[in-house]
């Protein structure tokens, strides 16, 4: 990499409660965990959730039908799956000897755990939500399953790529493709039925946090802070502000 170590020689599993700590707070502040909360929580206002899933199975305007659409969710999910395995596989990590197929070991299973956590994270919260999916087919709605394994396994390619030492540009591209997956997996959830749009946006919030936490706790050199976007409040006296901080 950049800095001359490889991609997952870093891994450690005692990362120490401040690293920890500041891994929680990072994925917190980051826009793609708390913006999805935000307009789930728009959503419920003036009842547009269920509007929106009923307008999305009725006219299915992406994915044609009800029936296309349940089976373009199966591959999308399955397609962030085989994108963050791709990315695992590509991260430098030297050459090919005996220190390379440890650290891809190291990696990868930090990659497993923080997919494999999201998953049974969701899995919990659906059991406590009961939510009714709008088709009827069960009350495991809430928050979406598909779209927090796409989310999951979509952050953690994102990161192994930053990790990576991608140039801006390309870093950016990437991760407007790889969000595009995980949007495309919940919306075509929606067109389904098996999920109302809030449903999705949670799942993605859920699978965004545990990919960068993970990351950022046991997989990233020491100190590396995440790059990109994140928010602060900041309190002032009678208020506070929202900062809204690049990191370049």
């Amino acid at each position: 990499m950049p800095d001359g170590r490889r991609w997952g020689e870093d891994v450690t599993v005692q990362p120490g409660w401040q690293r920890v700590g500041r891994a929680a707070v990072q994925a917190v502040e980051n826009p793609t965990f708390w913006a999805p909360l935000l307009a789930a929580g728009a959503m419920q206002i003036g009842g547009w959730d269920h509007r929106v899933s009923s307008w999305a199975r009725r006219n299915t305007p992406v994915f044609r039908s009800e029936t296309n659409a349940l089976s373009w969710s199966n591959d999308l999910r399955s397609a962030s799956v085989i994108v963050n395995w791709a990315t695992v596989l590509l991260a430098p990590s030297g050459p090919v000897d005996e220190d390379w197929f440890i650290d891809k070991l190291k990696g990868g299973a930090v990659n497993l755990v923080a997919a494999e956590s999201a998953i049974e994270f969701t899995a919990g919260l659906q059991h406590l939500t009961q939510r009714e999916r709008p088709n009827g087919a069960g009350d495991t709605s809430m928050p979406s399953d598909h779209t927090a394994t796409s989310a999951v396994y979509t952050s953690l390619a994102a990161r192994n790529l930053e990790l990576s030492g991608l140039d801006p540009g390309e870093l950016m591209a990437a991760d407007i493709g790889l969000g595009a997956l995980t949007v495309a997996t919940g919306w075509a959830r929606v067109e389904a039925g098996y999920h109302f749009p809030s449903d999705t946006l949670v799942g993605a919030s859920i699978g965004s946090f545990f990919g960068n936490f993970f990351t950022d706790a046991f997989l990233a050199p020491a100190g590396i802070n995440n790059p990109g976007t994140s928010m602060h409040l900041k309190p002032l006296p009678g208020g506070a502000e929202l900062v809204l901080q690049l990191n370049f």
